[in-house]
């Protein structure tokens, strides 16, 4: 969400299988001289597996997964997460749930030691009545229509679970917040690594009709390594298309 809050969306890409040569999918060659055995080998049978979607729940709010967009409000709509204060350089939201705080220090330090450069949070957490201000302020300076693209309402908004993160780079030189954002050396090194430590690009250039909002190349959720590597892997940038879920580009009239 932009002006107050935003996300970004990591780009993943699904990794190729290679080639497979006959020897290796049907065992040993024999010798032309040799005679093949009378009773073939059998082949065993692969272990599934398959990720489990249904391991925790997308519904409800207390959970890593749940999924808050524009059609998926957050129940109850006023809810309010346990939480901790960030240790990284911060700005507006300081405040996340402890995993998530968690693992948005490692990945700075993991980013500054990778020469990335350094970022702080421009803005974390956000309760229900501060969504309600800001989505409110933007509505008052560019309209309704402009102002759902860019912030979500109150109730609907990932910054509400303490889960998401708005990120900028330091020095910020314009970026913060910004499209620019993704040509920045951090931005670049989120997007190609920000899986590792459990947070997703949540709103992607290409998925606006999906998520129903802008790109925002700043703003990450944390959904969990098992969860973030499986969509990178798998090359799936949204929640919603990963769990099979409706498109959410408006609110529901």
């Amino acid at each position: 969400m932009a002006a107050l809050a935003a996300l970004i969306i990591v780009g993943a890409s699904a990794a190729c299988a290679p080639v497979r040569s006959a020897i290796a999918d049907h065992g040993t060659v024999p010798h032309p001289s040799q005679s093949p055995p009378s009773t073939p080998t059998p082949t065993p049978t692969p272990t599934p597996t398959g990720f489990n979607k249904t391991q925790l729940s997308i519904d409800q709010a207390t959970s890593l997964w749940v999924v808050v967009n524009k059609l998926r409000p957050l129940s109850p709509i006023n809810y309010a997460p346990p939480l901790v204060n960030v240790t990284v350089p911060h700005v507006y939201g300081y405040q996340m749930q402890a995993p998530a705080s968690a693992a948005l220090s490692q990945m700075f330090a993991a980013a500054k030691a990778a020469g990335a450069g350094n970022m702080e949070a421009q803005s974390s957490y956000r309760s229900y009545a501060a969504q309600q201000r800001d989505h409110a302020a933007l509505v008052a300076r560019d309209g309704a229509k402009v102002a759902d693209n860019e912030s979500a309402r109150a109730g609907y908004s990932e910054h509400q679970t303490g889960l998401a993160v708005d990120i900028a780079p330091v020095p910020g030189a314009g970026c913060n917040l910004e499209i620019c954002f993704g040509r920045t050396a951090q931005g670049k090194w989120l997007a190609a690594n920000a899986y590792r430590f459990g947070f997703l690009l949540r709103y992607p250039a290409d998925k606006v009709a999906i998520t129903g909002y802008q790109y925002e190349p700043w703003h990450f959720r944390y959904i969990g390594v098992a969860l973030a590597t499986e969509m990178h892997n798998e090359g799936v940038e949204t929640l919603e298309e990963f769990f099979g879920l409706p498109a959410a580009p408006n609110y529901a009239p």
